[in-house]
């Protein structure tokens, strides 16, 4: 039987919407927090790009949604420019500290406090792309952000839940004096302020990068955390350098999939689509047994690959091509029975599938392997945001401070809430990942953009997206990616589709890496979907019915008219912006 989803939603088309699809002609912004769309919007009205929007919304998220990304942390900044035809990342993801190694974690990685914090990267990647892309002044762009800073922003009922939930973020003095001054945690609509923050940023607008990695910021910084125990040095700030890379891509069903590279695990998603293409699409119908089943099963494919082979590509040796290859994707799809979930699966030989001549110099781990190391889960946390511009110049961004309020710890008179990073490293020799001084972290951020063929033949952009959500992110963007550009969901469907996620155990990227093997689905799921997945060997644990995890933001490009279709998650406090 046929369903009417417009008489179950208020803005269904195919499936269930919840709010309509933004569209404009001149420009869309899509965050995870109202008032950083406002400041992304205003930039781009004022004359910026999206650049100069990208910078607005990515020191404004610093402000106003401090749990999930800020300047003590890290991201990835995707860039498009429509009249060169080009697509770079800016790897904005700081390295461990000098000081740190296996042996000096040799108690394991705490999940809070100091010694979890590694070399802040975003600053860098934001100003670098300002510079090289951006067409009003610094300032400008940092304007919105010291505002709010100075004049404060109410907390949201999202954030008044989750304050108290922080070991340290209400204790810890210098984070105390912020979110609790009256010895308790805020509740919804009152006003937090944060003037040392203000400051920083002002200072940042002045004196640029080198204020932050050269200047008082970076002193700052080491002075507090060596106090209090930590490994950061000032050697450690001169030394960050921002990386900037080509795209890894990918070709589904015609379409060009464009990714960051390791050590982003961009790749993974890449692998899953690869995967899915060879099967019919009519298996993939969003929210059905069947592609729920294919889907988690590709993904559990390449989730060993990622354990094997992904880490930072200036320590280890990556079989990239191999592993993107279509041949190797036909070889893992084979493994995948469709009526029934499979045993454990091992990391394939991506090697195999390398141009000829190119060995690795690590050896592969083993998923058998891997599994010896255990301990429960770990949660992570991270925003994601698009904008595009009225030029049609595009930025796909992700921002993270780690884990939801980071460190729990500020950094003493900056005002900067610092990341707690060193809890993504592996401490066992044989872990591709394991920590070493200097290394970058395998990270999960992966911002998303699709071309109808590579921009320099003049393909035309047709989506930028992306979402929040550590392991989770690839299987989120795989979910509604098929339902776009297999199935033609509008995107305020795709991002409020049932969703779901695959637990896979020990492949976590928190400390200490491990949690049960489990499919989780949101409790809007018919009871004949779960009886479905059951009956393949899923073991299904239901969420609440938003409980999925991520926050999905999603910019779509008219093929005819060129208008911009924009969408938020309605599972955070995002809001999408168009005119």
């Amino acid at each position: 039987m046929k369903v009417d989803h417009m008489k179950e939603s208020p803005h269904g088309i195919r499936s269930d919407a919840y709010s309509p699809v933004f569209m404009g002609r001149n420009g869309a912004v899509v965050t995870n927090h109202w008032l950083a769309s406002q400041a992304g919007t205003q930039t781009l009205q004022r004359g910026g790009n999206a650049v100069d929007a990208a910078v607005a919304i990515g020191f404004a998220l610093t402000v106003v949604e401090p749990q999930s990304s800020g300047i003590g942390g890290d991201g990835f900044v995707m860039v498009y420019m429509r009249d060169t035809a080009v697509i770079e990342v800016a790897n904005g993801t700081g390295a461990a500290p000098l000081a740190a190694s296996v042996a000096e974690y040799r108690d394991g990685i705490p999940e809070k406090g100091v010694r979890s914090i590694s070399v802040p990267g975003i600053v860098d990647a934001l100003l670098s792309a300002h510079e090289r892309f951006g067409q009003i002044s610094l300032l400008e762009c940092l304007e919105p952000s010291i505002m709010m800073a100075d004049q404060g922003v109410p907390i949201s009922h999202r954030q008044a839940i989750d304050i108290p939930r922080d070991p340290l973020i209400c204790s810890f003095p210098t984070s105390k004096a912020i979110w609790a001054p009256q010895d308790r945690p805020p509740s919804a609509g009152e006003i937090v302020r944060n003037p040392d923050l203000a400051a920083t940023m002002r200072r940042i607008a002045q004196e640029g990068r080198e204020g932050f990695y050269m200047g008082e910021i970076a002193r700052e910084i080491v002075r507090f955390t060596q106090k209090h125990g930590g490994l950061l040095t000032e050697e450690d700030f001169a030394r960050h350098r921002v990386q900037w890379q080509e795209p890894i891509k990918t070709t589904y069903r015609e379409r060009i999939v464009y990714e960051a590279p390791p050590n982003s695990t961009g790749n993974v998603l890449l692998q899953e689509l690869n995967i899915l293409e060879c099967f019919e699409e009519s298996l993939l119908r969003p929210v059905t047994t069947d592609a729920i089943h294919i889907m988690a099963e590709a993904k559990r494919l390449c989730f060993a690959d990622r354990e094997a082979y992904l880490a930072d590509p200036r320590f280890v040796d990556i079989p990239i091509e191999g592993l993107l290859s279509k041949g190797y994707a036909a070889d893992r799809a084979r493994l995948i029975d469709p009526d029934r979930r499979t045993d454990d699966p091992n990391a394939g030989d991506a090697w195999a599938y390398e141009p000829i001549g190119r060995s690795p110099r690590d050896g592969l781990m083993s998923a058998k392997a891997a599994r010896q190391y255990g301990h429960p889960e770990v949660v992570g946390d991270t925003t994601y945001f698009a904008v595009v511009d009225r030029w049609g110049n595009a930025v796909s961004e992700l921002q993270s401070i780690q884990m939801g309020w980071g460190s729990g710890v500020v950094a003493g008179r900056t005002g900067i809430l610092m990341n707690n990073r060193m809890t993504t490293w592996h401490l066992e020799p044989d872990h591709p990942n394991v920590l070493k001084p200097g290394k970058r972290v395998r990270h999960t951020m992966n911002p998303v953009m699709v071309f109808s063929a590579p921009p320099a033949e003049g393909g035309r952009l047709e989506l930028v997206c992306g979402t929040p959500g550590g392991d989770t992110q690839v299987q989120t963007n795989m979910q509604v990616l098929s339902a776009v550009l297999d199935h033609g969901f509008t995107v305020s469907e795709a991002t409020a589709m049932t969703r779901w996620t695959h637990l896979q155990n020990p492949m976590i990227s928190s400390y200490p890496h491990t949690t049960h093997d489990a499919l989780q689905i949101e409790s809007r799921a018919p009871k004949e979907l779960i009886d479905g997945l059951q009956g393949k060997g899923h073991n299904v644990e239901s969420l609440g019915p938003w409980g999925g995890p991520g926050s999905m933001g999603m910019i779509q490009v008219h093929s005819e008219s060129g208008a911009y279709m924009a969408a938020a998650d309605p599972r955070r406090d995002g809001l999408a912006s168009a005119w």
